[in-house]
């Protein structure tokens, strides 16, 4: 039978033919430039080494880069919320769903290639994995002309009513969108490419990149914002100087950086059709998974602005209560995030050896690495809410209690998002992308919009201690319940197809 895996056929019996995982690949091109024998070992050694070290040792600089990419936005909130109060808060929170936009594109070419490379370097096809990293590279740049373009375009009045913007923060926020959009290329390319470095095997490298671009982001906005006084202006050229600095260091791993396992060439720039469908259908589940994010947000916004202005809190109250719970909310669910990116290449590699028993024990290890990740940082949001919320600001007592309750309600499901996110990135890893957008749609929009528009119907007569407002909030944690049902019915039937593929009853290509 077909799926979105590749071709498939029952009944076959027959053996499963191994991948080689070092040597020259069958019927392969030679290639021009071979990289040391430790660079390559640096990759051939997913299909051999302990699985649990591999994990920890690609999961540990993942994590910290994810909280450090994550740092970006929490660092623009906490320089605005100091300097400018509710108004900055509320800024940061109308151009949200903007960046997160943003961050969409450079998943969804930066995962796909990455996935698709991974892929193609289990297969022990360097020359194409090369290939792939130079098309994505080309996505990039074009993605990068596409969002200047509708940024300066009268597109963005639109898109910041749809944001909710209101008339204190509407300037604001369009300032700071257009800066950001000006120097999309280096988000881009700083935060996409660089997963082709964790597949390269080089995974402290990888957070070195992006930590370069958030310190230099601090600095920046401690520069700018607080000691130039430039407001949200200065914010935006902060993140905008640090992304770039982040841009350069990876640029730098693949092209200048001697005998690396995939070297960015100028020939392979040269746009191929098959390859920027496979990279953009494996990427599509991370840019589902954002724009669900943003198209939450688009409501969200709009949905406190109603539910804001008539609760004592107010809209901009209400606007830079979730502003701050979901910037929390994001740094929390950002490490489960890094398990699973940090998985990716594992199981990709795996996968495409045909090694499926190491793909089975790689996914369970991620699991499990991320429900202790999501348990802890449960356990720290409970017990140190307040003086978490008080350091974006928040000096108004019951502003600062609503945030606070508000914050605890929306992570209430957070120990079991974690084997929602690995299922999810384990069916994009192993390109089926098709399940993996689906797991995606639940979580961020199947689920949680329909909640976001119902619940605060039917909660406050339910429960009338609990306003329109409140609802809001519970949405998230009743929409986690229901994707990680899902999450669990789609990896019962997975299990059974491995093990069919182990047994030689079934086989599978991409």
């Amino acid at each position: 039978m077909n799926d979105a895996n590749g071709i498939e056929r029952e009944g076959e019996n027959k053996p499963q033919v191994e991948k080689p995982q070092t040597g020259k690949p069958q019927g392969s091109k030679p290639q021009t430039e071979k990289p040391q024998g430790d660079n390559i070992a640096r990759v051939t050694r997913m299909g051999t080494a302990s699985i649990p070290l591999l994990l920890l040792e690609f999961a540990v600089p993942t994590i910290a880069g994810m909280l450090v990419n994550a740092a970006y936005n929490v660092i623009d909130s906490v320089f605005l919320g100091q300097a400018m109060g509710e108004v900055g808060l509320a800024t940061a929170t109308v151009a949200m769903p903007v960046m997160t936009i943003f961050m969409a594109l450079s998943m969804l070419v930066g995962n796909g290639g990455n996935a698709l490379a991974a892929l193609r370097m289990g297969e022990g096809r360097r020359d194409e994995a090369e290939w792939t990293l130079g098309n994505t590279v080309f996505l990039a740049l074009a993605l990068a002309v596409i969002v200047f373009a509708i940024s300066m375009s009268p597109l963005i009045e639109p898109l910041l009513l749809v944001s909710g913007a209101t008339a204190e923060d509407w300037d604001y926020a369009r300032t700071f969108i257009r800066i950001l959009s000006a120097g999309f290329v280096f988000q881009v390319i700083g935060m996409g490419v660089n997963n082709f470095i964790r597949t390269a095997g080089a995974p402290n490298r990888a957070l070195v990149t992006m930590v370069i671009g958030a310190v230099a982001c601090t600095v920046f906005n401690y520069l700018f914002v607080m000691v130039f006084g430039w407001g949200v202006a200065g914010s935006a050229w902060a993140t905008l100087c640090g992304q770039a600095c982040s841009c350069i260091s990876v640029l730098w791993y693949f092209v200048l950086t001697p005998n690396v396992p995939m070297k960015l060439r100028a020939r392979y720039l040269k746009p191929r059709r098959d390859l920027a469908a496979l990279i953009v259908s494996l990427g599509m589940a991370s840019f589902i998974m954002q724009i669900g994010m943003a198209l939450v947000n688009f409501v969200l916004n709009n949905l406190l602005n109603y539910y804001g202005t008539i609760s004592p809190v107010g809209a901009e109250g209400a606007l830079a209560s979730i502003g701050i719970v979901q910037r929390i909310a994001m740094f929390v669910v950002m490490p489960l995030i890094g398990v699973a990116v940090a998985a990716q290449p594992l199981l990709g590699f795996c996968y495409g050896a045909h090694n499926f028993q190491r793909v089975r024990k790689t996914y369970w290890w991620a699991v499990a690495g991320s429900t202790m990740l999501a348990v802890t940082g449960w356990l720290i949001i409970h017990l140190f809410a307040v003086p978490i919320v008080g350091f974006f600001g928040i000096t108004d007592p019951e502003l600062r209690d609503f945030t606070v309750f508000a914050l605890g309600v929306q992570l209430m499901m957070l120990p079991l998002v974690g084997f929602q996110i690995v299922s999810s990135n384990y069916f994009q890893a192993t390109g089926q992308p098709a399940k993996s957008i689906f797991l995606s749609l639940t979580r961020q929009i199947l689920f949680l919009i329909p909640l976001y528009v119902v619940l605060p119907m039917v909660l406050p007569g339910w429960f009338p201690q609990f306003t329109g407002l409140d609802a809001l909030y519970f949405s998230v944690p009743v929409s986690d319940f229901l994707s990680v049902f899902t999450a669990v019915l789609f990896i019962v039937i997975e299990l059974r197809r491995l093990g069919k593929l182990e047994s030689g009853q079934l086989t599978a290509q991409f």
